[in-house]
Order: structure tokens, then sequence, then C-alpha cells
């Protein structure tokens, strides 16, 4: 009994390779939290400590009041406004509209649905800054079918608007391809059995399709939030009004002022511009993970 409790002890041990991973993988996970934690140590620093040389790492007394005085000095509570309505109605129709194209593609017979699959999915080819000027004389020269400021101009079309920052991302080729593969797992017997109960497609999709879909609109809910709580090139050139522009451009703003040598401050307004998105991600990580790896996608 005591040779066969040593073989089981034994074979407990990790492997060499297991040990190399997990070294290599910590080494990597340090490597990318360091910025991160240079951020929030530099905020409780003083400018003074902040810009010696050689730098230092911990602060000697950590100053907790550069947060509010970061908060007070622009207006942040505006930008958070703004960027929290952008990200969730981007989210909410993103979300709506990719799963009716994915469900279509994956799920529907017509013609040419292949060859305009294809074609949708190569705008991903297109990088962000060759469509920023045709895109900005289109929603220049929209109709507006509501004259209110915030969400749409009538002498300037969707230009500073609300509209502007999320009408065009709820239709995102990633996004849809993305639930398109997750879609395609599911087994054709459940839409058999749809039939038979006399369900069509609407029903299919709302009752069998999205409920067992849950970890890949997650992936593209969260995927839409962080687009739409980090964009800055397009809010900052679409938008004048600093009564609508997001947190990432009031972030811009408030660096180019006297504030952008007052490293403290800047790393402070840095670490809570993006506290919400860390902290959302804790939350549904798994989620986002599994969705990842449910739908055919690999890094």
């Amino acid at each position: 009994m005591a040779v066969v409790a040593v073989v089981r002890r034994r074979r407990r041990l990790p492997r060499w390779s297991d040990v190399a991973a997990h070294v290599v993988l910590s080494i990597g996970a340090f490597l990318v939290a360091f910025p991160f934690l240079w951020m929030l140590l530099t905020s409780l620093k003083t400018l003074p400590e902040s810009a010696g040389f050689p730098p230092t790492l911990l602060p000697r007394e950590p100053q907790w009041g550069n947060y509010p005085a970061a908060w007070a000095a622009a207006n942040f509570v505006l930008a958070f406004r703004n960027t929290l309505i952008t990200a969730v109605v981007q989210t909410t129709g993103l979300v709506l509209f990719a799963s009716l194209a994915g469900y279509a593609f994956a799920r529907m017979r017509f013609p040419g649905r292949d060859l305009v699959f294809l074609v949708f999915l190569s705008s991903l080819m297109i990088p962000e800054e060759v469509r920023l000027v045709p895109s900005f004389v289109i929603v220049k020269f929209l109709p507006c079918p509501v004259p209110i400021d915030t969400i749409c101009n009538p002498r300037g079309g969707w230009f500073d608007t609300f509209t502007v920052m999320t009408v065009p991302f709820m239709a995102g080729a990633f996004s849809v391809f993305l639930l398109r593969q997750f879609f395609l797992t599911i087994p054709n017997d459940l839409w058999e059995a749809c039939e038979l109960d006399g369900g069509g497609h609407w029903s299919y999709l709302w009752r069998v399709v999205l409920p067992l879909s849950g970890p890949a609109v997650l992936t593209v809910a969260l995927f839409g939030f962080l687009g739409s709580w980090n964009a800055f090139l397009w809010p900052l050139i679409m938008t004048n009004n600093p009564e609508i522009r997001p947190l990432q451009v009031a972030l811009s703003i408030f660096r180019s002022q006297e504030y952008g040598t007052n490293y403290p401050l800047l790393m402070a307004a840095a670490t809570f511009s993006i506290a919400p998105v860390l902290v959302l991600f804790f939350f549904v990580q798994r989620q986002f993970i599994e969705g990842i790896a449910r739908s055919g996608i690999r890094g």
C-alpha cells in the first residue's frame, strides 16, 4: 500500500512543461498588467516625485487628493454621462441588428447569400481612416426627420449629435460574423422541432437560438460597449459641441491643457476613465472567453 501511495503521489507532481508554461504565462501577465500598475501608482505621487530620475515605483506618501483634483479640473461628469448614453444605445442596437443579420446568414436560404456575406465581411479590411472623409460627407447631408439638436441637426444632418455616434456602429461585420459562426453550431434538429410546433424563423430566433447563444451575444455586447467607451477619432471629427462629446475626447482635451504635464493628475484621470470597463470585464470575463472559444474564432 505504501508503494501505491508513493506512485500516486508522484503522478500528481506537475510536469516540467506545465511549470514552464505557467512561468511564461505569469511573466506575460505581469508585462501586460505592469503599465496599468504604473499608471495607478503614478496617480498617487506628487508632481516632483513623478518627474524624478531615477523613477520610483511606489509613492512615498499616497496623494489620494489627486483624484478629486483631476475630477474637478474638467467636466468629467458630463463626459461620463455622454459616454454611458452612447455606449448603452450603441450596444443595444448592435446586439439587435447583429443577431438578425447573423441569423439570416446562418439559417435562412436566399439567392446570393454567401456572396453577400463575403462582401459584407470584406469591409473589415477597409481601415477606418480611409472611411472618415466619405462618412463625414454622408452624415453631414443626411436628412433630418426629428428636429432635435441632440438627435438630429436640421442645419447639419447627423453632424454633432448623439445619432452620429451611435447609429453608424449598430451594424458591424465582426459582430455579425461572430454570431453567425455561433448560430451554425446549434443543431438543426431544434429548427425541425420548432417547425413541428408551428413556429417560424422569428419565434425560433427569439425562443431557441438567442437563449442558447448567451455567451456569444454577451461577447458582441462587450465588444460593442468597449468600442463605444474607447471611441476617440470618430467623435473628435464628427462633433464640435462639448455638451455631447464623450469621455476619451474630454480626456484628450484635459491632456492638451496645462494638466498635460501634471502626470499624477493625468494618470488619475486615466485611471477613473478605464475603471468602469475593468469592472465590467471582471464580472463577464468567463462568458466572454467562452463566447470566443465556442464561436470558432482563434487568436
